[in-house]
């Protein structure tokens, strides 16, 4: 197991590690956080091209999937009581966002650098998604 802040934040919290598939979680936190980033990253850049009509639709679903993104990973933060059904909803949010961003950006990769660049970190996450999604119940 990769050790990080993030693991050894779950690792310290006061209600345990029991049945808590501690890489999985600290790995679908990481991420989003980071996917996120890139997502906002992108929609910036984006608007920085001559051509910000052509990229109307990639800056929309880079704007909501670093915001389900985000969400996503301060959901998967908390540990305190119970709300599994909330929380696997954000996470499959948080796939589809993915998977459609990265769709898009892989569109325009070829000629935009900063979109090759998120639609991997939207495909990173993704998969950290389904993994997470795999082993809770």
């Amino acid at each position: 197991m990769t050790h990080t802040t993030t693991t050894s934040m779950i690792e310290t919290h006061p209600n345990g590690t029991t049945d808590l598939h501690v890489q999985e979680l600290a790995d679908c936190i990481a991420a989003c956080f980071e996917c996120a980033q890139a997502c906002t990253a992108c929609a910036d850049a984006c608007l920085a091209e001559e051509v910000v009509t052509d990229l109307r639709n990639c800056i929309r679903l880079n704007l909501d999937c670093a915001d389900l993104c985000a969400t996503t990973g301060a959901v998967l933060s908390r540990r305190t009581g119970q709300n599994l059904t909330t929380v696997k909803a954000a996470i499959e949010a948080c796939r589809t966002a993915c998977a459609e961003c990265a769709a898009e950006c892989e569109k325009h990769a070829d000629m935009h650098e900063h979109c090759r660049v998120c639609a991997e970190a939207c495909r990173r996450c993704e998969q950290a998604c389904t993994d997470l999604l795999s082993v809770i119940s």
